[in-house]
């Protein structure tokens, strides 16, 4: 076998004109002599066109069912594998794909998860090269050893949620950066869809999306789109499996999967959708969930998958974009606290569980809140009214007055699954009919999507279409959330700026007006918006706390106070460095530099006092585990409130010591 290999090699290199791809030929039957010899009769070999240096390895060997065994990087006779091996190109593979050989032809250098652990050479290429005759056969048994240490390899399936959200996250790094980059560089070739994908994600999701942006959208889309289909299958997985598994009231994702799973595929991209497939297919996806999910005691593996994957595949645009896991004890106390409120100011005695209440979350994430909620509120109806109707109570209530915006794809797949999960634990099982109203969609744009005609993505019109009814006609009574955090907004509509502009009447000074641009502030005026549009409501939000005392909040503050009976702030303080009063260690319940603070604020229609609401003011300090058990073991009810009295002049949500104002206001004003 060896020998008729390096005969083959030395022929080819002695013709005088060779390149390294007519060697793969002799590779490829090498590979497959050698799994034969070994009783695999089926193994496949694919040898992958080289777009760029930068695409996937050379070969993709599978063992002819639906498990892929590693990969070689191959390089022309005699090249210097020791500078090769520390190549940003080999770095990539081997941080990507736990199984891979590096060869010339005639050293093969195999790694495991990225570390080198056996290295051998068969001939010795200046034979063929230079003396123009057949090499010896070297090391023979070290080879086979080798090759069999390769074919022996699979993938463990015994995955944590933290290493298979490692493992996915790594690969799904790599398609977005080696793959999805080169078809969206290839403008010229008529047939590529993955430039119509982004065309319509640009023109009917997010103006201004770059195609950097979308890759990585579109990478992790894909990543999550196979997650959520493996969850729905007990048996053998793969891509070409995955759309019959993604339930058809997920448009979008449905749309995205016709050309996954059915369509034909670049070859570049086929490799690494596949090597992802193979990891989810290896993985026993059931037990993690069960694990973290049905036993884990309000440990949602579904966030803490996502918030994993998210850390090591980007953590740069997680910060960048806000996304950050709520905890629980937050969530807990924001929707037990608005449950009370319903109760109390609106006269909904069963609180969510009124079938009257709509909510929504208008920044849903993988729906963190609505989940807590759905579930609140359904074990409030079962123990008030039993288990009988419960069923029907999800369906009429749950699936009809629940919505959620997400403008992110990935999220968006995840919270879809996520519900699934939730409501399958309480009995109800969702029908291919049902679906959480959650839509994909910007919350801060309001027009409607024209129908789009390119191929597979007729359903994101149609989602935005049903969002924007939602936003433009649906009366909401509570809306909750974690807005995102980002100075550097994205979100620049003009239905957004010309709504913002209550907020800046009562600001002067033009150059404090940026501050005002931040997504979370943002957030909180649509909200405003949407309550005042219905005339009757409350939100409860966690956001940061720069808008409290900041004088270019100063608008934010008197409009939200003339338009709700009541304001509850409580400031959870957090800010890098900030100190206890008595100087102690000050945590912040996210891990963020910037302080945060939580607001409720009341709108039930009759309010007494025309000019203000009243405020109220409470504050926490102190290190992490003591706020969330402070937040665990309270609500808005039991929390000592401070009733601040309004000061005119600033409308500070905080309470401040006026006593040297009149010595401020007689110095003199410094200017640049």
């Amino acid at each position: 076998m060896l020998k008729k290999y390096l005969t083959d090699i030395a022929t080819t290199t002695i013709q005088g004109d060779a390149r390294e791809e007519s060697y793969y030929p002799h590779l490829s039957n090498l590979i497959k002599s050698f799994s034969e010899s070994i009783g695999r009769t089926k193994t496949h070999v694919t040898i992958l066109p080289k777009k760029t240096e930068a695409g996937n390895p050379d070969f993709r060997i599978w063992d002819g069912q639906l498990n892929i065994v590693g990969y070689i990087e191959a390089k022309v006779p005699g090249a210097n594998l020791d500078i090769i091996e520390l190549s940003e190109q080999l770095k990539r593979y081997r941080d990507t794909f736990p199984n891979v050989i590096l060869t010339d032809f005639y050293e093969f250098r195999l790694y495991r998860d990225g570390k080198l652990v056996e290295k051998t050479f068969i001939g010795r290429p200046f034979i063929a090269g230079k003396l123009k005759t057949y090499p010896p056969v070297e090391n023979e048994n070290a080879f086979l050893n080798l090759f069999d240490k390769f074919f022996s390899f699979s993938l463990p399936k015994v995955f944590s949620a933290e290493t298979l959200a490692i493992e996915l996250a790594k690969r799904t790094r790599f398609l977005k950066e080696e793959v999805i980059h080169q078809e969206l560089e290839d403008e010229e070739n008529d047939s590529n869809q993955v430039i119509g994908f982004y065309d319509a994600f640009h023109k009917y999701l997010i103006a201004g999306l770059t195609k950097a942006d979308f890759a990585d959208l579109y990478a992790q889309t894909i990543t999550y789109g196979l997650f959520a289909a493996r969850t729905r299958t007990e048996g053998e997985f793969s891509r070409r499996l995955a759309y019959n598994f993604i339930p058809p009231t997920i448009g979008i994702l449905k749309d995205v999967f016709q050309f996954i799973s059915l369509g034909t595929l670049p070859e570049q991209m086929e490799v690494i959708i596949d090597d992802i497939a193979a990891v989810l297919n290896a993985a026993d996806i059931s037990n993690i969930l069960q694990d973290f999910y049905k036993k884990g005691k309000g440990q949602d593996p579904i966030i803490h998958f996502y918030e994993t994957f998210l850390n090591k595949y980007d953590p740069k645009t997680r910060e960048q974009r806000g996304v950050y896991y709520t905890p629980e004890p937050v969530v807990n106390y924001i929707v037990h606290s608005l449950n009370e409120v319903l109760k109390t100011d609106f006269d909904k005695t069963d609180g969510f569980a009124n079938t009257d209440v709509t909510v929504l979350d208008p920044a849903g994430g993988t729906l963190t809140f609505l989940a807590q909620t759905a579930k609140f509120a359904i074990e409030d109806f079962t123990a008030k009214y039993g288990e009988g109707n419960r069923a029907m109570f999800i369906k009429d209530h749950i699936l009809k007055n629940f919505y959620a915006f997400e403008l992110m794809m990935a999220p968006y797949a995840i919270a879809h699954l996520k519900m699934s999960f939730l409501l399958d634990e309480y009995g109800y099982k969702m029908k291919d009919t049902d679906r959480f109203k959650l839509y994909l969609t910007n919350t801060l744009e309001i027009e409607d999507l024209e129908q789009t005609r390119i191929p597979g993505m007729s359903s994101l019109s149609e989602e935005s279409k049903q969002a924007a009814l939602v936003k433009r006609k649906q009366p909401i009574l509570v809306i909750m959330g974690n807005p995102p955090y980002s100075i550097a907004s994205y979100n620049k509509s003009d239905f957004i700026e010309e709504i913002m502009d209550l907020y800046k009447e009562d600001v002067r000074d033009e150059k404090l007006i940026g501050v005002l641009h931040d997504d979370y502030a943002k957030f909180i005026r649509f909200c405003h918006w949407k309550i005042d549009q219905a005339g009757k409501g409350i939100m409860g939000l966690i956001t940061k706390n720069t808008y409290i005392n900041t004088s270019a909040f100063k608008g934010l503050r008197k409009k939200l106070l003339e338009s709700f009976d009541k304001v509850y702030i409580f400031n959870l303080h957090g800010k890098l460095y900030e100190k206890t009063p008595d100087g102690g260690k000050d945590q912040n319940v996210f891990d963020i530099r910037v302080g945060t603070s939580i607001i409720f604020a009341a709108k039930t229609g009759e309010k007494v006092n025309k000019d203000f609401g009243k405020l109220f003011y409470a504050e926490i300090f102190g290190d992490r585990d003591y706020k969330y058990d402070f937040l665990e073991k309270h609500t808005i009810s039991n929390t000592q409130w401070e009733n601040l009295k309004i000061d005119t002049k600033y409308f500070f949500f905080e309470k401040k010591k006026f006593n040297e104002e009149e010595l401020y206001s007689r110095s003199l004003l410094i200017q640049k």
